[in-house]
């Protein structure tokens, strides 16, 4: 059954479009525009192109470390429809072989079932620096090995990350992940400006959460914050939440970042899509205090997050347009993941993947309803 939807407004990835329609069947969308004979749904407010999540730890309740279940994936995947997004990589953060294991199987049968929403996995760790570790578990943290490099570079796991520190790993060892279509992500490192480089050149194409758990910018060391801005090859992803950065500094980096290659990112816990106050995380209890989370210890950890909102935060904090925070929310993380590199992303034979945004009381836009190839899951 062929389903046209005609909206108020579409934004194309490029620019906002009044009365356009959409028209998709079998999870695909055939035409930009109506269809003779097919259901026709009217739609008030914006559609959008999906948001894509590259770094999501859990939602609805569920945290990926703590359960690598089919069950657990659903949820996070319902939990963040909610708030726009379409595309999640569940992230693991570092963790146990066993665990590492069972969260490849858990994404892979995700894949094989084609679980609306799932379209990777995300190792942030275990291959990280001391000194950055954030909340990550100390006595997990460890070398690259054999048996890791094994799980990274499975052929059945849809788009890999992992995100290592490179001061830990050899460039021979980011080259290898690479060559066998692994994202190679920089992040919980203290790594010089050099080192960071050198990882660049080996293939490593993006910074995890840019600021936080990394070597800092300063006059006469630019370290990997430096690094990450002035290398035009990269991506950046970026916690927009007020907390995680400041936004002033997040002004800066977008700025500084002109290429297109800034997105945005939750980071986002269990509580996403919940009415969870405080959960345990690796010996942390983490509290909920409005749209922040810490530790006992004080550390931020995580984040409460959702994407419309880091879309909205976008526009207020970064100074950038609708269009611009709308492509920072899903055409950027799509080129970094090589989604649409040579198709825009609503164009005949792309995924129907749609978010439809209405504007809310207080002028802030909320999320009404969430296509995921083809069906309306929200």
């Amino acid at each position: 059954m062929i389903t046209t939807l005609i909206a108020e407004q579409v934004f194309d990835g490029k620019n906002i479009i009044n009365n356009q329609a959409i028209s998709f069947e079998y999870g695909k969308v055939i035409a930009l525009g109506t269809v003779e004979g097919a259901q026709e749904i009217q739609v008030a407010g914006l559609l959008t192109p999906g948001f894509i999540d590259i770094q999501v730890n859990g939602g609805g309740g569920y945290l990926f470390n703590h359960d690598t279940s089919l069950l657990a994936l659903k949820a996070m995947v319902l939990a963040h429809s909610r708030f726009g997004s379409t595309g999640l990589l569940p992230t693991l953060i570092t963790s146990d072989l066993d665990t590492i294991n069972d969260a490849a199987n858990a994404v892979s049968l995700a894949i094989k079932q084609k679980l609306p929403g799932i379209i990777g996995v995300h190792f942030e760790g275990p291959h990280i620096s001391e000194p950055k570790k954030g909340i990550h578990r100390s006595e997990h943290i460890r070398a690259l090995s054999e048996r890791e490099l094994a799980i990274y570079c499975r052929d059945d796991l849809g788009i890999k990350i992992v995100t290592l520190a490179p001061e830990n790993v050899t460039t021979e060892q980011i080259k290898y992940l690479t060559d066998h279509n692994v994202r190679v992500c920089l992040g919980h490192s203290n790594a010089n400006f050099e080192i960071t480089q050198a990882a660049i050149d080996a293939g490593a194409e993006g910074f995890t959460h840019l600021f936080n758990a990394m070597s800092g910018l300063t006059s006469r060391e630019p370290n990997m914050v430096g690094a990450a801005l002035l290398d035009e090859r990269t991506w950046c992803g970026m916690i927009l939440d007020g907390h995680h950065v400041h936004p002033a500094t997040a002004k800066l980096a977008t700025s500084a970042k002109l290429n297109g290659k800034m997105m945005l990112v939750t980071d986002s816990m269990s509580t996403i899509g919940s009415d969870q106050q405080e959960f345990e995380f690796d010996g942390h209890q983490i509290q909920r205090s409005g749209d922040k989370l810490t530790s006992q210890t004080g550390q931020l950890a995580g984040s409460a997050l959702d994407m419309i909102t880091a879309v909205n935060n976008a526009q207020l904090m970064l100074d950038v347009t609708l269009e611009e925070a709308l492509r920072m929310a899903s055409t950027y993380p799509a080129d970094f993941l090589g989604l649409n590199r040579h198709t825009p992303q609503l164009a005949i034979g792309t995924n129907a993947d749609f978010t439809i945004l209405q504007y809310d009381n207080n002028s802030a836009l909320h999320v009404s309803q969430t296509w995921i190839d083809g069906k309306q899951i929200f």
